[in-house]
């Protein structure tokens, strides 16, 4: 019996895991979707930037219940990355929809 072990070849170990990107000319559809202009967050895909956000114990606390809460109502697992994400294209939606009677402006102290 040998004493070698059969690993697998660099072609398997290296192989591609995304897939390719869109043609240039399909760029700018999907940048206008997920730039939340739409009113949709960019929901599952790999983000190119980051934004800290620091909240008092309460405010994490609401997030983390909401987003249980979410997850028992909806069944499917709800990051808090992508919650957040999801909240804000919502509130910038109104924003851009009302202007200063929106909530985020009333929110705000705007009006």
């Amino acid at each position: 019996m040998p004493r070698r072990v059969k690993l697998p070849g660099a072609d398997e170990l290296f192989r591609p895991t995304t897939t390719p990107e869109p043609a240039p000319e399909a760029a700018p559809a999907a940048v206008e979707e997920s730039n939340g202009a739409s009113g949709r967050s960019s929901g599952r895909v790999k983000h190119d930037s980051k934004v800290t956000v620091y909240m008092t114990s309460d405010e994490l606390l609401e997030l983390e219940h909401t987003r249980l809460q979410l997850r028992r109502d909806l069944g499917q697992a709800l990051d808090r990355g992508r919650l957040i994400r999801v909240a804000l294209a919502i509130a910038l939606a109104d924003y851009d929809e009302n202007g200063s009677d929106s909530e985020l402006a009333r929110r705000l102290g705007v009006t």
